[in-house]
């Protein structure tokens, strides 16, 4: 891991006004390390250049953890971890469960939090729209996962009553929400300032309207 990704970690979380726990930034640049690693050989993120990694995979996760009630969190798609895994490590006071279809990304997240000893994260590989868990989640996140109204439709069965389905996209996706089906609706659209990314970012926050 290099003092370059070292450093702009710790000024972007300082930019981002997140209050991380001691030795926090260094796990997660360890899981940054072992994506790297593992991204050789599994392909499991197109993003190689060092710098680009922390601002496009650490900071865009940590971007929305000010905006997330927190509690049980369900990462639907979550591909090698993102944003479940920083978000997990960022708040040890969260249960995040990791969900993908995909076996060698499942594999990796599996590895990832075995080896970083990430004790409230869980991985699960599933089809999120045949998965019944044994409970419900306050937060339902998705990264570029889907259309809105595919989301919902996917994974509104897995949301707790009073809890948000959070869906991380660049533009604000207006044509995305006045598709949303029946039964749910846009709380909010939260625009992010990422450090490093350049571009828009949006958090948009929905919730059910009826049972």
């Amino acid at each position: 891991m290099t003092t370059q990704q070292a450093r702009a970690l710790e000024q972007g979380v300082e930019k981002l006004g997140l209050n991380l726990a001691p030795g926090t930034e260094s796990r997660l640049l360890d899981y940054l390390a072992l994506l790297q690693k593992w991204n050789r050989v599994y392909n499991l993120t197109a993003i190689r250049e060092a710098p680009k990694l922390v601002s496009h995979h650490l900071l865009d996760s940590l971007a929305v953890v000010p905006h997330l009630a927190g509690g049980e969190i369900v990462d639907i798609g979550t591909g090698p971890g993102l944003p479940g895994i920083p978000l997990a490590l960022a708040r040890p006071d969260w249960q995040v469960t990791l969900v993908d279809s995909n076996h060698k990304k499942t594999a990796f997240v599996t590895q990832a939090v075995g080896e970083l000893n990430i004790v409230n994260a869980a991985v699960r590989r599933e089809r999120v729209e045949q998965w019944r868990p044994a409970a419900t989640f306050q937060v339902v996140i998705s990264r570029a996962f889907a259309e809105l109204a595919d989301f919902v439709r996917l994974a509104g069965h897995l949301l707790a009553p009073g809890g948000r389905l959070a869906a991380m996209k660049g533009l604000n996706p207006h044509e995305e929400i006045a598709q949303l089906p029946e039964g749910f609706r846009v709380e909010r659209v939260v625009p992010l300032a990422v450090p490093g990314v350049e571009g828009e970012r949006h958090l948009v926050l929905i919730e059910r309207t009826a049972a």
